[in-house]
């Protein structure tokens, strides 16, 4: 029997508690077509060490968007990418598995078990941070999301814009005080601001894409995305901010292709496929051409 024909079928935990059927449906297909060996990790830990029992047999990751990048993510780490095909089948909430539609993966159990029997493994670009970070759909400074969405427990009241440090430090009625004060910060953090539901605020970045400064400093920008990363180019688009050139207006756009994307300034944070980074003062990016395989139909 062939490498090809058989198969380590890793499922994450999230798709197990999400969607049973789907991971039974998808066990029964490949195990059809396929000497497959089922891996069930317990957690990320467990998920990393199932990678790196593969042997021979070829990679199946049964779970979400999540559960794909860190097999990525895993795989890069360990310097086994380029050598390693990797099949996936989607499952999850629909709102989870964007990254693996527009990759190509058939959406449903059934048409995706199959293309990994049946398909052709396709050689995919990959964009790398200098901390090993990866990215396979989108990359956004700052993040795109509303109200605290983006924020840890402990940064909320601040993002708030009210603080609760040394308060009630008197009796019994400043610590109902205190409670009451509490109660209003969490309902307030809680809340999407104006700015979060609408235009992001202008940062003070420099971007520079091969060497070639688009933006500095002294020139406020709203948004900078990397995308659409093909031919050993990602697609690199910087809106600055000023007159006219409000969200969506399409003004104030600076478009390029290039092969390495540097953003530095004040700490600033990012979003990478689902995934916040940061805050960092100076990232680098870089398209790594045909690094990682992907089984899709044929």
């Amino acid at each position: 029997m062939s490498a090809r024909d058989q198969l380590l079928v890793v499922i994450d935990p999230v798709a197990r508690r999400t969607d049973g059927e789907s991971v039974r449906i998808a066990k029964d297909v490949l195990g059809a077509g396929a000497a497959v060996r089922i891996c069930l990790p317990d957690g990320p830990e467990d998920f990393t060490k199932a990678l790196a029992r593969r042997g021979a047999r070829r990679l199946v990751v049964v779970g979400d968007d999540r559960a794909l990048l860190r097999a990525v993510g895993s795989l890069h780490r360990e310097r086994e990418l380029a050598g390693c095909g990797l099949s996936v089948v989607p499952v999850g909430a629909a709102r989870t598995l964007a990254l693996a539609r527009a990759l190509g993966v058939p959406a449903g159990a059934v048409a995706a078990a199959r293309a990994v029997l049946e398909g052709a493994e396709r050689r995919l670009d990959l964009l790398v941070d200098d901390s090993d970070g990866v990215v396979l759909g989108d990359l956004r400074i700052p993040p795109v999301a509303t109200g605290a969405g983006l924020l840890g427990p402990a940064e909320a009241p601040a993002a708030a814009g009210v603080s609760v440090s040394g308060v009630g430090a008197g009796g019994g009625d400043g610590h109902a005080w205190l409670r009451s004060c509490q109660s209003f910060v969490r309902t307030l953090a809680a809340r999407p601001s104006r700015a979060g539901a609408g235009a992001q605020v202008p940062a003070r970045l420099r971007v520079e894409a091969d060497g070639v400064t688009l933006v500095d400093l002294d020139e406020p920008v709203e948004d900078v995305r990397v995308s659409e990363v093909y031919g050993g180019l990602a697609q690199v688009e910087v809106r600055r901010a000023g007159p006219g050139s409000g969200p969506g207006s399409g003004a104030g756009a600076l478009r390029v292709r290039a092969r390495t994307v540097t953003v530095s300034g004040p700490d600033f944070r990012y979003r990478a496929d689902a995934a916040v980074g940061g805050p960092v003062r100076r990232r680098t990016w870089t398209v790594r051409p045909l690094a990682w395989g992907l089984t899709l139909p044929r």
